[in-house]
């Protein structure tokens, strides 16, 4: 039955024309930033490293699982570069996507804390599908002419502002400006088709000082695009001395989260959070719900500490 409901999934997209095909969800978005705005890029002041891993709808055989490597650093006062690489596979192989970026900001001072910065993303995605891969899946029955797709590349370039002080921050991005067409069926009807379209994305967040010891975070993602409903992720987080994190998150009509951080050192820290689906899909008893990790290092030395707060 696992194995039927993937296949069923994957071949009725394919069919019907998957015409909103959205960027990969993370629900660490607040360490993740430079995965959808190229304007994050050197804002804490050091090389900073980071990866992620997201295993979702756990126990569901062939469900999606996304990894993402960036790194970013400052090479001026007011210029940072970085690098960013996400790779988001379904069923078991079928569907694999794998995006590059190279990311370049430029920061502005606006007062005694407050940066403003504009950011510019340019890389491409390669695309690999395989329909052998599919469960329950015969060449021989297939009528509609599917041919696989072998690391077909396609240009992309994205956008993003970004403003922060030592307490608040907000961005607005574009990762992705072009729509992308990855194929068509071999009759060239152009109505069986898989696009990706634009995505928009706002992020904010802010860190309330309760007590010395004690800070209040919560923060939230927007993102929209066209042909699929406006997804609204919020999150509410505690960091106790500067080193303990914990919290729970909503993503809109979709799942609840509980999140944990915790800063091994001053260069390490690791994050960790778990989703439960509150749809229909999240009552299956094939779905244990949804995993992340998140790994960060920092290049930090007594010497060359981080200009802006680690809190975001």
């Amino acid at each position: 039955m696992k194995k039927l409901f993937i296949t069923i999934v994957l071949v009725l997209g394919s069919f019907g024309g998957i015409m909103a095909q959205q960027d990969a969800q993370y629900t660490q978005y607040m360490y993740n930033t430079i995965a959808v705005n190229p304007a994050y890029a050197g804002s804490r002041g050091v090389l900073s490293i980071n990866g992620l891993h997201r295993s979702q709808w756990l126990g569901l055989d062939g469900a999606p699982t996304t990894q993402t490597i960036n790194f970013n650093t400052p090479v001026s006062e007011r210029v940072g570069i970085g690098l960013s690489i996400v790779n988001d596979k379904i069923g078991n192989g079928t569907n694999q996507d794998t995006y590059f970026d190279a990311v370049f900001s430029y920061t502005i001072p606006t007062s005694k804390t407050g940066k403003l910065s504009f950011g510019l993303k340019a890389g491409g995605h390669s695309l690999n599908i395989d329909f052998n891969r599919l469960a329950n899946y015969r060449e021989d029955l297939n009528a509609t002419g599917l041919n696989n797709i072998d690391r077909k590349f396609s240009p992309n370039i994205g956008a993003g502002i970004y403003y922060h002080t030592d307490k608040f921050y907000a961005g607005l991005s574009v990762p992705n400006f072009l729509k992308t067409q990855h194929f068509d069926d071999s009759a060239g009807n152009s109505s069986f088709i898989a696009e990706e379209r634009l995505n928009l994305y706002l992020i904010t967040g802010y860190v309330f000082d309760l007590n010395p010891n004690l800070k209040f975070k919560p923060a939230a993602l927007l993102k929209g695009v066209s042909g699929a409903p406006l997804q609204v992720d919020l999150s509410a987080n505690f960091m106790l001395n500067n080193k303990f994190t914990l919290g729970a998150a909503y993503r809109w009509d979709a799942a609840l989260s509980g999140l944990f951080g915790f800063q091994i050192t001053d260069q390490f820290m690791v994050g960790l959070a778990y989703d439960r689906e509150i749809t229909e899909l999240g009552n299956s008893t094939f779905n244990d719900g949804s995993f992340e990790v998140m790994l960060r290092y920092e290049f930090i030395t007594k010497y060359k500490k981080v200009i802006a707060p680690r809190f975001f």
